[in-house]
């Protein structure tokens, strides 16, 4: 649905954009929740594949909200069932999207945290063994520490 430049004027207009919106929402949904699945399974490369439905989506989306926000007041007065239908599924929606930022959040920290324990095992390894002037281990300089190299494509 493209955003429409005139006022919306019969009932007809205002179900068809509540329903448009509401089918774009299903479908952006639908592919959110399996991002999220395959996230949660460390599946990140098929994840990551499912971004370009979803910018086509979101697009759609933006599309509907535009149409939807330019004609609220009729909507809501030509419509309020189908209007009280899109709040729902918009809400459900939200909570999908919370889940899917907190999966996504979750994965972004393990793996930080994974490549900061192999950047500092890699400067163990690099700097020499030796004991200070109190008798303990000499902890590794950081300005002296190598640079990390990852490589996506393994």
């Amino acid at each position: 649905m493209s955003a429409t430049k005139t006022p919306m004027t019969t009932p007809a207009e205002a179900e068809q954009a509540c329903a448009a919106a509401t089918g774009v929402i299903e479908r952006l949904r639908e592919v959110i929740e399996r991002e999220t699945a395959l996230v949660q399974r460390g599946e990140l490369r098929s994840a990551a594949a499912l971004g370009v439905a979803k910018a086509a989506l979101a697009g759609e989306l933006f599309a509907c909200g535009e149409t939807v926000k330019a004609n609220a007041a009729f909507l809501a007065q030509a419509a309020p069932a189908a209007c009280a239908a899109l709040k729902r599924v918009e809400a459900a929606f939200r909570a999908v999207l919370q889940r899917n930022m907190v999966a996504i959040a979750t994965a972004h920290a393990v793996s930080e945290g994974i490549v900061r324990r192999l950047s500092g095992d890699l400067a163990k390894k690099a700097s020499p063994q030796v004991y200070g002037s109190s008798g303990r281990a000499v902890a590794p300089n950081p300005k002296r520490a190598l640079p990390l190299a990852v490589s996506r494509t393994l």
